[in-house]
């Protein structure tokens, strides 16, 4: 008996997600240029099935970035929710954008490669992160928090401009700074 439409559907996209799964762990590791035999093996799939699901490298990539950013935008109203305080929700989500952040070994230059596929992602980027970095910095700000000029964009810049590790300054070295910053915008009584 041939197997149904929605089948078939469902299945595709379980390989696709252990395919972007695959990739994202791949990136963490190797890069945005990560061989796709890498990333294959990694989900278990052959190279023609990663092709299949993503034709370029663009394609994987936005799709690797775009699921992630997608999930730390979400986390804001759920740390919102579920923690004690706005500032410690501000705090989480932060800690999880920096571990976004500091995982994603040559996406600058993927970003600045001129390829039209990765063009969106930067947007998606700002239009995804931004407004879920300034639900939060209001909830603060109405608190008393922080103070009310922290805007999320200056922020969110200033956060990634210390999230740019290299030889002398590593991941824990990013996360001890941004610390020291959001520690800076908090208001004390």
């Amino acid at each position: 008996m041939p197997e149904s439409l929605g089948v078939r559907q469902a299945r595709a996209q379980r390989t696709r997600e252990t395919v972007v799964a695959a990739a994202a762990a791949a990136f963490v590791h190797q890069g945005v240029q990560a061989p796709i035999r890498d990333i294959a093996e990694r989900a278990d799939v052959g190279i023609g099935t990663v092709y299949r699901h993503f034709p370029t490298r663009a394609d994987l990539v936005t799709a690797v970035y775009r699921h992630q950013i997608d999930t730390c935008g979400a986390l804001a109203p759920r740390l919102l929710a579920e923690s004690a305080s706005p500032f410690t929700a501000l705090t989480a989500w932060v800690e999880a954008f920096v571990e976004f952040l500091v995982t994603k070994h040559g996406l600058g230059a993927a970003l600045g490669s001129g390829d039209p596929g990765l063009e969106n992602l930067h947007a998606l980027m700002l239009d995804t992160l931004v407004p879920a970095c300034a639900t939060l910095l209001d909830a603060c700000t109405d608190a008393g928090e922080t103070d009310p000029d922290i805007a999320a964009y200056t922020l969110m810049r200033a956060i990634g401009n210390l999230c740019i590790t290299g030889p002398d300054y590593d991941r824990e070295d990013a996360r001890r700074m941004v610390a020291t910053l959001l520690a800076g915008c908090r208001r004390t009584a």
